[in-house]
């Protein structure tokens, strides 16, 4: 019962983690992230598993040892099992000067056929052999298999031989795939092994070598299942007559146990870093991915306005790539509601302007059939003119200020010489007799390039023509209106100055809103009151203030409240 708890809750835990992973990296930019590691964390371990030196050290070091121990079973076996004496196992081709009685003794014979004794080398080759997991052959000089350890058995010793298991299968697909892949990752430049006959010792490279006199001579070669074998020849000669030759042989696993023990490490250590990887790189994804999205969600609430004003979370106090897009999201985000706002205003205003005209007009339309008299008539006219010019100087007005913003966005800015702007304007103005004020100007400080500003020519003259015309309008006749530029530390400033009435203390917050007007001399209508805030509107835009002022003197008395000269309105620029 509690195996299947302990089941049931490790398959709990498995799931959860699970679904957690799930979770985390449904976004594009997780999956991306931990993809990418990952792949890289892979690459090092097959790189690492495939170039591994370790193999290669292993064999060297298998090489030598097979050398050594070859050179000692070698000389073992050449200094008991062959003699060079008369009568005794020699060289089989001085056996014609054997008397013709010993060639047909058992010793003789047995001379005749051999140049190395098998009966005495078989318990010799035994007791060397038997503790080391290694396969030995004997060669005799012609490549023929003397003795195989495979084959070797004590006298009375009762063989036992593994039988087949019955109805054995063959490979199936998958072990047949993992067996080509042992081969791939091991194989590289070595040759297959092929276990040839006996009488074909010579075929092998390192017996045709050790037979003809060298000193040892190696062969690695790879199996069909990816095992690697290193074959070691060690010539068996006496006085420096080659009488055979010594081949060992490693197991087929042995090499392969090691490496596949280095390789199941590499394995675990992989499968370590790779959970570090994953735990590591979901991380570091949330940090991105998760404000990403946040930041996504508000813009795409912002798109759908489904609040009234949705607010984009402040990731400001990251310091990174991510707080500074907050920072400029949020920034964008207001000035977009605040633009809207603008925007909802300036309808409403523009709603109720016109619906004042057009209430009079309508009104006048219908009174016009019921006037008897021709004076009435003529009175009624006069108001339908007065309403249409209303309308048309409304609609024009506005026309401007709605395509103001998109005009001022869509061009580039260039510099502007405000010396130049400000001679030709007020040239213009003076040219013209719209009003009998004249229009001084004066520059303070500063060079030829002094007063070079970043902006849009044609609006500023715009700003400072509507400046201008509203000081002459309120100015007395024969009166001066004064334009004074002079150059601060980084702007320009452009001081104008009148002779007028000045601004009520009521009036200062108003003045720059649309469709405000004070002009008590002139009649209703005759001023659309957006001259004064298009031109703060431009200068805005320009990174630009601007801000009226009364220009007062000293009163007589400490009673009185100063007197009135006029007003003031200061226009100021950055600099390039």
């Amino acid at each position: 019962m509690s195996r299947i708890y302990r089941e049931s809750g490790l398959r709990g835990i498995a799931e959860r983690g699970w679904q957690f992973f799930i979770a985390q990296s449904f976004s594009s930019l997780t999956r991306r992230i931990v993809s990418l590691n990952v792949a890289g964390l892979v690459a090092l371990v097959i790189g690492t598993l495939y170039l591994s030196q370790f193999r290669a050290g292993l064999i060297d070091a298998r090489v030598q040892s097979l050398v050594v121990q070859g050179e000692i079973i070698a000389g073992a076996i050449a200094a008991s099992a062959t003699s060079d004496a008369y009568g005794n196992y020699g060289d089989r081709d001085r056996t014609l000067d054997l008397p013709p009685i010993e060639n047909y003794t058992d010793d003789g014979l047995t001379g005749l056929e051999f140049s190395i004794n098998p009966e005495r080398v078989a318990p010799i080759l035994r007791r060397l052999i038997s503790p080391t997991k290694t396969r030995a052959r004997i060669y005799d000089r012609n490549g023929f298999l003397i003795l195989d350890s495979r084959n070797l058995y004590i006298p009375g010793e009762v063989l036992r031989l593994d039988l087949p298991p019955p109805n054995e299968k063959k490979p199936n697909f998958f072990k047949r795939g993992w067996n080509a892949v042992k081969v791939w990752l091991g194989r590289g430049d070595l040759p297959r092994y092929r276990e040839l006959g006996p009488e074909a010792g010579k075929d092998y490279p390192e017996v045709a070598q050790a037979l003809a006199g060298a000193q040892s001579a190696y062969m690695v070669r790879i199996t069909d299942v990816g095992e690697v074998i290193v074959s070691v020849a060690v010539p068996v000669q006496r006085f420096r007559a080659v009488r055979g030759a010594l081949v060992l042989s490693t197991q087929g696993g042995d090499i392969n146990q090691a490496v596949e023990a280095e390789r199941v490490q590499i394995f675990k250590l992989f499968l370590i870093l790779l959970a570090v990887m994953v735990v590591l790189s979901v991380f570091f994804a949330r940090t991105i991915a998760n404000p990403m999205k946040r930041l996504a969600e508000s813009a795409e609430r912002v798109r759908h306005r489904i609040r009234s004003r949705v607010e984009i979370p402040d990731l400001t106090s990251r310091g990174d790539e991510i707080g500074d897009l907050s920072g400029a999201l949020r920034d964008m985000t207001s000035a977009l509601y605040s633009r809207i706002e603008a925007i909802e205003s300036f309808a409403a205003d523009v709603a109720h302007e016109l619906k004042n005209p057009l209430t009079s007009l309508r009104s006048a339309v219908e009174t016009l059939p019921l006037a008897k008299t021709p004076e009435s008539q003529k009175r009624l006219l006069e108001v339908i003119q007065h309403d249409v010019k209303r309308l048309d100087r409304l609609i024009s007005d506005i026309s401007d200020a709605s395509r103001l913003d998109a005009e001022l966005q869509r061009n580039d800015v260039a510099p502007v010489d405000v010396a130049k702007l400000l001679n030709t304007v007020i040239s213009v103005q003076n040219e013209t007799r719209k009003h009998d004020t004249k229009v001084a100007l004066s520059f303070e400080g500063g060079g030829p390039r002094a007063f070079v500003v970043p902006g849009h020519d044609s609006r500023l003259g715009q700003v400072v023509n509507n400046l201008i015309d509203n000081a002459r309008s309120f100015s007395p006749p024969d009166a001066t209106v004064r334009v004074t530029c002079r150059r601060l530390k980084d702007a320009v400033e452009i001081v104008i100055d009148d002779d007028g009435p000045g601004i009520r203390p009521d009036a200062f917050d108003k003045i720059f809103e649309r469709f405000y007007t004070d002009r008590p001399e002139q009649g209703f209508g005759q001023n659309s009151g957006l001259g004064l805030s298009i031109s703060k509107q431009i200068v805005e835009a320009h990174r630009g203030k601007l801000w009226a002022e009364n220009r007062t003197a000293v009163a007589a008395s400490d009673d009185e409240p100063p007197r009135v000269l006029g007003a003031r309105f200061t226009l100021q620029l950055p600099t390039i």
